[in-house]
C-alpha cells in the first residue's frame, strides 16, 4: 500500500511539474529554451543559506521551494497584468513540483537532509 501512495504522489507532483512548464511556455517572455532551462534551476540558489547554518539555509531553501508562495506571486503577476512576476510564480511552483518529484521536500532546521517528505537517502528515485 505504501508504494500505491508513492506512486500517487510521484504523479501528482509530475502532473503538476508538467502543468508549470505548460505556464511558462504561454508567459515565455520571449526568452529562448537555453535561458528557461537555466532558469528552471534557479530557485536552488536558496541553498546559498547553508552556507551560514541550517536554520538559514532551510528557511531560504523553503523561501525559494514553497508552492503556497509561487501561487502567490503567480495570481500577483495575473492580476497585475506583470507577465514577469506571473512567470515568477510559475517558475518556482514548476521548480518546487520538479524538486518534490524528484524526492526533495521542504527542509527543516535541523539537517539538510531532513525533510517534510522523511529523510533524504543516499538511494535514487522520486518521493
Amino acid at each position: 500500500m505504501k508504494d500505491h501512495m508513492k506512486i500517487t504522489l510521484l504523479l501528482e507532483e509530475a502532473a503538476m511539474t508538467v502543468l508549470g512548464i505548460y505556464g511558462l511556455i504561454y508567459y515565455n517572455l520571449g526568452l529562448s529554451f537555453w535561458i528557461w532551462l537555466l532558469l528552471f534551476f534557479s530557485p536552488d540558489i536558496g541553498m546559498l543559506g547553508y552556507l551560514l547554518n541550517t536554520s538559514v539555509g532551510a528557511f531560504t531553501y523553503n523561501l525559494f521551494h514553497h508552492k503556497g508562495l509561487a501561487l502567490l506571486i503567480a495570481a500577483t503577476g495575473f492580476f497585475a497584468e506583470n507577465h514577469i512576476l506571473t512567470a515568477i510564480g510559475i517558475l518556482l511552483f514548476a521548480h518546487s513540483a520538479f524538486d518534490r518529484m524528484m524526492g526533495y521536500g521542504l527542509k527543516y532546521a535541523d539537517h539538510f537532509k531532513h525533510t517534510h517528505l522523511g529523510w533524504l537517502s543516499d538511494k535514487k528515485g522520486g518521493l
